[in-house]
């Protein structure tokens, strides 16, 4: 059975690689090779999810590159994979012929080839290669229409946010090796790290975490991040890269627990998070930006759960979420393509001339505001149960967050579904069929999926994710949810937008995703470049100032040199018979060629050198990581070669 795992995580890379490299001339045959490609992958996650496979490879000395599917990566896999495939086919109608295919359909199979890694590494190491790979992945499609100054700008933003976050996951790794208690550094061994080297590993999975999802006070890339695709939002920002690092706390939930510290600060983090950047959501005028609000503030549950120990909740919430999330995104995207719009003054009655869109944009959005009978509605009360256990005032902020999270979504079906003036001329062509049907079947498993969420299904999952009893959420529990989500939906859907009107000061604040970059901006990238600039003044007015006066020394002091000898040779000639005023002269002319050819050698090593070092400094961010890449691969060959 290792071997179907080890395919798993090989096919969409080894896919993906190719595509990508074969460039153009593969634009045409991308589409079905990369659908092909991820409905082998499912059919891989589905028979790995049984079997629960383990494999190990050696990589470096006592560090073994391991993968494993058990509960959790199990329904991780699944999960990935599924919308994986939904994406892929949305896509195939969504970029047109005329784009590059080939590099959007290869970039999409590597990111999910990197997301399933991540969710199968059982080691540090594995995991740290899948996390950069995600990264640069995630980057390049963002930046996907790199044309655009914008949009490169923006993906820039997402990368270096998360790539700063993502070195906590590097200490985490150096505070475990010194520890000496996790010397291969399995995930399972970190809880057994004690004292001051347990914080720091603690921690460092907490900012790796954060940074990942999006959670404050790193939520404002996310927004960024809208500059991309709507295809890549929905694979990006529903089951995969933004969810990974709300997986990776479920994962290390003993971890957190252990530490004493850990798990109330991310559980709490989680539900300001939900609240805050629901209130974000709520504030927002364009249709992506709410949802990328709504992505932060529903991941907030899935880290509340973590910290709360509520495994099974958080499990439920991501996967439903990843149903609902990619549904919402996809159709926003479709109504991008036909309306040419994402703002949501601007789509009203787009749901009304796109019914079949418009429906499964409603499932969506009711299963995001947490409407019984939906998904979200039963996920979110298994996890809020035990935050109710952990801490009275955590379940009630977490329940004011499920409470935003009908308002956002209430506002947004409002809009879409408003009636509108007919639009000029004839009406958009209806979605092709290979659009509608990921929508279509995303919207059944938004429903569908309400099952895992009550006995005894609910019980089989707990069984699979194993660890310890959960508590189990009261009748009154689904009761008060369910009730509040409904009132606070039917409210804002009759009374409109204006319901939910703040002062205009703290609209423009919230809908600016609170100013985060700009703190972020004043904070640490202004401070940096002061540093930098300061450095090179500092290189430029004193170090090369003293190689100057360094040069000028030397060469006073070889005309110097020259000078004594020619009186040493002028004095031994008045001396000497004529033979030996010859040989002094030659031996004169030698030294200066020697001296002068050694001087002029260096200069001229030096200035190969100096070209040589510049031909790196680019200033562009992709070559940098190219560079990166290839010397990281290098060492990698060169390490296993020696051992």
């Amino acid at each position: 059975m290792s071997a179907l795992l080890w395919a798993l995580v090989a096919l969409p890379l080894t896919a993906g690689t190719v595509l990508a490299l074969c460039g153009r001339a593969a634009d045409r045959y991308a589409p079905g090779a990369a659908v092909g490609t991820a409905l082998a992958a499912l059919g891989l996650a589905v028979a790995v999810a049984f079997e629960h496979p383990h494999a190990e490879a050696p990589l470096l000395q006592g560090l073994p590159a391991g993968l494993a599917v058990d509960g959790l990566s199990g329904y991780m896999v699944v999960t990935v994979t599924a919308v994986t495939l939904a994406v892929l086919l949305f896509s195939v109608a969504d970029i047109a012929p005329g784009e590059a295919r080939a590099r959007f359909f290869g970039l999409m199979l590597l990111f999910a080839g990197a997301m399933l890694t991540t969710v199968t590494a059982t080691t540090l190491p594995v995991l740290l290669m899948a996390w950069e790979v995600m990264g640069a992945t995630s980057w390049a499609l963002i930046g996907y229409w790199w044309r655009d100054p914008e949009r490169a700008a923006a993906a820039e933003t997402a990368f270096l946010t998360t790539r700063a976050a993502d070195l906590g996951l590097y200490l985490a790794a150096g505070a475990a090796l010194a520890s000496g208690q996790a010397p291969s550094l399995a995930l399972d061994e970190l809880p057994e790290a004690t004292g001051a080297w347990s914080a720091v590993i603690t921690a460092g999975v907490i900012a790796a975490a954060f940074g990942k999802s999006a959670q404050l006070p790193f939520s404002f890339w996310l927004s960024r991040a809208m500059q991309g695709p709507s295809p890549v939002s929905a694979l990006l920002h529903s089951a995969t890269m933004v969810v990974a690092g709300a997986y990776l706390l479920l994962r290390l939930e003993p971890l957190l627990a252990r530490s004493g510290w850990g798990g109330p600060v991310v559980a709490w983090t989680g539900a300001v998070t939900a609240v805050v950047l629901g209130l974000v959501a709520v504030a927002q005028g364009d249709l992506k930006q709410l949802l990328a609000a709504s992505t932060c503030a529903q991941i907030g549950f899935m880290v509340l759960a973590a910290g709360a120990g509520a495994v099974t909740g958080g499990t439920l919430q991501l996967i439903a979420h990843a149903a609902a999330k990619s549904l919402a995104f996809l159709v926003a995207g479709a109504w991008l393509t036909t309306l040419g719009t994402k703002a949501l003054p601007a789509l009203r009655g787009a749901a009304r001339r796109h019914r079949a869109v418009g429906i499964t944009f409603s499932v969506a959005a009711l299963t995001l505001a947490g409407v019984p009978p939906l998904a979200l509605w039963a996920a979110k009360d298994v996890l809020l149960a035990g935050a109710l256990e952990d801490n009275t005032a955590l379940y009630a902020v977490g329940l004011a967050g499920a409470v935003i999270s009908a308002v956002y979504s209430a506002k947004a079906l409002w809009f879409v579904w408003q009636p509108a003036p007919a639009p000029e001329g004839r009406e958009e062509e209806p979605l092709p069929a290979a659009t509608r049907l990921p929508l279509v079947t995303l919207a059944i498993a938004c429903a569908a999926l309400t099952a895992t969420s009550f006995p005894p299904v609910r019980n089989a999952v707990q069984r699979v994710l194993g660890g310890e009893q959960q508590p189990e959420p009261h009748v009154w529990e689904f009761v008060l949810s369910g009730v509040l989500a409904v009132v606070v939906s039917a409210a804002v859907w009759m009374r409109g937008p204006q319901l939910i009107t703040f002062p205009g000061h703290v609209t423009a604040w919230a809908s600016d995703w609170l100013r985060l970059e700009n703190a972020a901006t004043a904070l640490l990238v202004r401070p940096v470049l002061r540093l930098a600039n300061a450095l090179a003044a500092f290189d430029d007015r004193v170090l090369d100032r003293a190689v100057e006066g360094s040069a000028r020394g030397a060469v006073r002091l070889a005309r110097w040199a020259d000078a004594r000898v020619e009186q040493l040779v002028d004095g031994s000639v008045e001396g000497s018979a004529r033979g030996s005023v010859r040989l002094a002269q030659w031996t004169n002319a030698r030294v200066e060629r020697l001296v002068d050819g050694s001087v002029e050698g260096v200069a001229g090593g030096a200035r190969a050198l100096g070209r040589l070092a510049r031909r790196p400094q680019t200033g562009q961010l992709h070559q940098y990581l190219a560079q990166a890449v290839a010397a990281f691969t290098v060492l990698a060959v060169v390490l296993v070669l020696v051992r």
